[in-house]
């Protein structure tokens, strides 16, 4: 079993940053694949970021590849989702996700189905 913990939502105005943080507990994170996805009121929940277990290769959605960037430090148990020049478009609850055998590659990565553990969620509000 996983627990999954996010940090660091809140308000912000557009143009601004916010840095989230997923603490992880319950099994050895470093053999997880971790990723971020949002939710926004009447929209489906969409893949936002993805890191592997090495931490050398990340992946992320078009809408947010250059002003989002994710890490992990495999030592503290933490994944960071830092996200730059948000957008209104960008408000939404942000999810941290663990998987155990997540396939390689974006489309593997960026399915929902194919992680094993979620957080409680993170609202983030960018305002214009």
């Amino acid at each position: 079993q996983v627990e999954l913990v996010e940090s660091g939502g809140g308000l912000v105005q557009a143009g601004g940053s916010l840095r989230l943080s997923c603490a992880a507990s319950g099994r050895t994170f470093s053999m997880l694949a971790m990723g971020w996805f949002r939710q926004a009121p009447g929209k489906e929940r969409e893949f936002v970021a993805a890191v592997v277990w090495t931490g050398g290769t990340t992946y992320y959605a078009d809408s947010v590849k250059g002003r989002f960037t994710t890490s992990r430090d495999n030592a503290k148990n933490t994944v960071i989702l830092q996200m730059n020049s948000l957008k209104p478009e960008d408000t939404a609850v942000y999810y941290c996700a663990a998987g155990l055998n997540v396939c390689p590659g974006y489309n593997c990565r960026a399915s929902a189905t194919n992680y094993d553990y979620w957080g409680q969620g993170t609202q983030v509000t960018v305002s214009s």
